[in-house]
């Protein structure tokens, strides 16, 4: 999860430090620090604290730091609380060290190496710093190899050897690195938003692979000292696509974002009104050859798949299950050479997902994962990828990843239709010019954020609410409660509303929240009458509802129109209306909205 940066060049490090771990702030806010070297001393200064990285800024700002070498981090507590000793970096002897991931041996490695005296915090990290100063001779490659080598777990590690002016050290093991060289000097970091700002050129820091930064160049080996030439790939982020371009909070950026995003996502991928994947190299027997589907992801990714569930069942016809990625691969999942495996993620990097991608290779599935960042681990594990092109997404809680997704997912099921003989072409086509539509419905729904906002005022002092809602609105319902769970600390549940019967109807006290969609034409009159049951109990009602369906419902409940599309794709406007819901609900309550508690946008360890 946490945020690690590396940088030697020509700049003042301290700001290139500070800035990028700002961008980086979203995989961990529990604690940051910086070390650098010193011109002068040539010692390795660490600063670090409890807090956020304005609070390690302050701290700086008061220093006099004159360094063009250093590293830094920024943290989610995994062993050890967040104080100021379990702060990145860690220092024994001339080793200076951060880490993410987690060491899974280190109490083992502490009684072996009888370490426990030295050590200065409760972390799993420090400890790594510990045994590379024990194995360094002056070699630090030598030290790094014996070191890596009695290590079990996921681990990226930065390293400063003292004796080693202006050199960064990194290898790694499932966690994560980026790095580049640029006009500036050479950087690396846990992703690419921290690079944004100097190149759009990065490549991947293989596994097992020691990375030297120097000023002007990097050299990077194998294990057996082999040099290895990196692969450079390119993003077409805009380098000012990181930042919040006036918006208080990046959520709110991103949602706004969302119809370009979707816009740039599909556009290559229709040629002559029908879904194309050619350019992305994915063959139509990979659709063809499956008897059945999974998708494999968490979270947000997750729900995205059960929305792609619904909609290959009811209208490709072919079995389609949605997994959690963390249980799947001790569930003993049915999965043989004709099954398609989709992973879903964002960043490409959450674990669980990869690891059940891996899985599910092993048992002969063909796999294809939906990813928004070029080169990630999960794309380089699968044999097909489909990029989004959603650009950076900042965030803790995703917005326009997960529509990206979704309209990824609806190409597919054309593609599938097609395919398969489910639809005519002209079929194919009509399905098609609707989703192409979706930007300018979503804008409409945004042009109406102004009454969602007055709307999110209502419920700001819920301690309880519910979502109820049935076919593809349930699945949207999920993420729309997950949303307001993550950003606003509400207690947020959604049922298929023909569960309320079945239990949660008990919860329904006087003025407790509800929050129901209706966008089925075919499921409206029992969703109607779901709703009528929790009012009856004294519900406060909130009504999303497709503008065709609304009829004078207006008169009975807070409602919101939603603009009209079929009702396949109702889901996405919804999504935007939920999750501007969200938003507000999280502002009006003076939360930091991107940076929601105990979470971390990038989720590396199981």
């Amino acid at each position: 999860m946490c945020g690690i940066i590396g940088y030697t060049g020509s700049e003042n490090v301290k700001d290139v430090l500070l800035d990028a771990l700002e961008l980086l702030e979203y995989r961990g806010y529990d604690s940051a620090g910086i070390a650098v070297e010193d011109e002068v001393s040539h010692e390795t200064n660490v600063y670090k604290c409890a807090g956020r990285v304005s609070d390690l800024r302050a701290i700086c700002e008061s220093k006099k730091i004159l360094s063009t070498c250093g590293i830094g981090h920024t943290r989610w507590a995994t062993h050890g609380g967040v104080n100021d000793q379990n702060a990145h970096p860690h220092q024994q002897g001339k080793v200076t060290l951060v880490h993410n991931g987690i060491i899974e041996n280190y109490r083992e490695l502490i009684a072996d190496y009888d370490l426990q005296e030295i050590l200065h915090s409760e972390t799993d990290s420090e400890v790594a710093a510990a045994l590379l100063n024990h194995y360094y001779k002056g070699d630090p490659k030598e030290a790094i190899k014996k070191t890596v080598s009695k290590l079990k777990g996921t681990f990226a590690l930065v390293i400063l050897f003292e004796d080693q002016p202006d050199v960064i050290y990194s290898i790694r093991n499932v966690s994560p690195i980026v790095a580049t060289i640029c006009k500036e000097g050479a950087m690396l970091a846990s992703d690419l938003t921290a690079l944004c700002r100097f190149t759009n050129e990065y490549f991947v820091v293989p596994e097992y692979h020691i990375l030297e930064l120097h000023k002007d160049h990097v050299v990077l080996t194998d294990l057996n000292d082999q040099v290895v030439e990196p692969e450079f790939l390119s993003v077409d982020w805009e380098l000012n696509s990181a930042g919040k371009n006036g918006y208080p909070f990046y959520m709110e950026k991103e949602i706004m974002e969302q119809p370009e995003a979707i816009k740039n996502t599909i556009k290559d991928r229709i040629v002559n009104g029908l879904p194309d994947f050619t350019a992305d190299g994915v063959p139509d027997s990979l659709f063809t050859d499956c008897d059945r589907i999974c998708v494999v992801a968490c979270g947000t990714a997750m729900h995205a798949g059960l929305v792609a569930q619904a909609l290959v069942k009811s209208i490709v016809h072919v079995q389609m299950d949605v997994e959690l990625a963390s249980e799947f691969m001790y569930s003993d999942p049915v999965i043989d050479e004709k099954t398609l495996v989709i992973a879903v993620s964002q960043s490409g990097e959450t674990i669980d997902t990869l690891e059940a991608l891996k899985y599910a290779k092993r048992q002969g599935a063909k796999c294809l994962s939906v990813i928004n960042v070029k080169g990630s681990s999960i794309a380089r594990e699968s044999d097909y990828v489909l990029y989004t092109a959603a650009g950076p997404e900042i965030a803790v809680a995703s917005t326009k990843a997960y529509t990206t997704q979704l309209s990824v997912f609806y190409l597919v099921v054309a593609k599938m239709a097609l395919l398969r003989g489910v639809y005519t072409e002209e079929q194919t086509k009509s399905f098609i010019a609707e989703l192409e539509r979706v930007p300018e419905v979503m804008q409409k729904v945004l042009e109406k954020r102004r009454d969602i906002h007055v709307i999110a005022k209502k419920i700001l002092e819920a301690k309880d609410l519910f979502m109820i809602g049935r076919g593809l609105d349930y699945s949207i319902l999920l993420e729309g409660s997950l949303k307001l769970k993550e950003v606003s600390y509400i207690h947020s549940e959604a049922y298929a509303s023909g569960e309320l019967k079945h239990g949660p109807i008990a919860l329904i006290t006087t003025n407790t929240p509800v929050v129901a969609t209706v966008t089925q034409e075919k499921l409206m009159s029992k969703e109607l009458s779901n709703i009528k049951e929790v009012k009856s109990r004294g519900a406060d009602i909130v009504l999303f509802i497709k503008e065709a369906l609304s009829g004078d419902l207006d008169t009975e409940y807070q409602v919101i129109k939603l603009p009209d599309m079929q009702d396949e794709f109702m889901v996405l406007p919804a999504s935007v209306a939920l999750q501007l819901l969200a938003y507000y609900v999280s502002s009006d309550k003076g939360f930091d909205v991107d940076k929601p508690r105990n979470l971390a946008k990038v989720v590396t360890v199981e």
